[in-house]
């Protein structure tokens, strides 16, 4: 008899993607396992005339999945590792990261004639404060829905382009809409973007996930929340945060932004893979000191 396990995820075409990878990589090393998708709408999908930091920030993309968790109603969760929050509950562990996808943000135009006078569309205060440094002069709104529907109204002209993550694009299978990478000298990329996570239950045996498990990932993301965290980094919060690891050392790069000067402050600090979560502490104490 096969043993089945229910896997919680969000109910955009992005969210199945990244939730069948996590199944693909169980079944080619456990077929006597049966999956099955449980998909749910969050309150962060539902909502969608107000910006995150106005409605309660990134909890609003988990809650609803760490219910089912928390009530047995699957067995474990899937996300974006960048849009979960910092404080996560003990009794929901994040029990295996993906191996990172690239990491960088991108620029894209729309189908056809752009709307030069429309502006660009982002939802971050960390791209939007870095990209007003490579388009001075340029304005900005913000946009809420999946990446489907924001491509939507940039091919409708309500923006002239449009900034999101690499890997959620690449993931969709929609690299051609990609006009520019920015490399992180340019945008410093939100923490933990492009790896995905899964989360558990407290005391459960995730065996058949060791193969989907990067240990290196597991590493930047110490380096990077710790950083936010440090810093209280919620939603809204323009933080950025990105390591790298070379052999046993990690490079980590930071940006904090003292919004009442309106002064982007970025520096960077290395130390040994096993100082990770430390080194992100590190920073941002020096930061703050800034």
């Amino acid at each position: 008899m096969k043993r089945k396990i229910k896997v919680g995820t969000r109910d955009s075409k992005l969210a199945m993607i990244q939730t069948y990878m996590v199944i693909d990589s169980i079944k080619e090393k456990h077929p006597e396992i049966e999956i099955e998708i449980v998909a749910l709408k969050t309150t962060g999908d539902k909502i969608l005339d107000r910006s995150l930091d106005k409605i309660g920030g990134k909890g609003l993309f988990v809650k609803e999945l760490d219910e089912a968790l928390i009530n047995g109603e699957v067995d474990f969760t899937v996300h974006s590792f960048k849009d979960m929050p910092m404080e996560i509950n003990e009794e929901l562990p994040i029990v295996a990261l993906s191996k990172r996808a690239d990491y960088r943000d991108v620029y894209i135009l729309p189908k056809g004639e752009v709307n030069e006078a429309a502006p660009i569309g982002s939802g971050s205060k960390r791209r939007v404060l870095q990209l007003k440094e490579l388009f001075p002069g340029k304005a900005f709104a913000p946009i809420r829905g999946n990446v489907i529907t924001r491509l939507e109204k940039l091919d409708r002209g309500e923006y002239s382009a449009l900034v999101l993550a690499a890997a959620g694009i690449k993931r969709l299978g929609l690299e051609e809409r990609i006009n520019k990478f920015f490399e992180v000298e340019e945008i410093l990329p939100s923490a933990c973007q492009g790896i995905i996570a899964v989360q558990g239950r407290k005391g459960e045996e995730y065996d058949y996930l060791k193969e989907f498990d990067c240990a290196e990932s597991h590493i930047v993301a110490a380096a990077e929340r710790g950083f936010v965290k440090e810093l209280d980094g919620g939603c809204s919060a323009p933080i950025a945060a990105f390591a790298t690891v070379e052999g046993d050392e990690v490079l980590l790069k930071g940006m904090y932004v003292n919004e009442e000067e309106v002064e982007i402050i970025k520096q960077d600090i290395k130390g040994t893979s096993k100082q990770a979560e430390e080194l992100g502490i590190e920073l941002a104490r020096r930061i703050k000191r800034c």
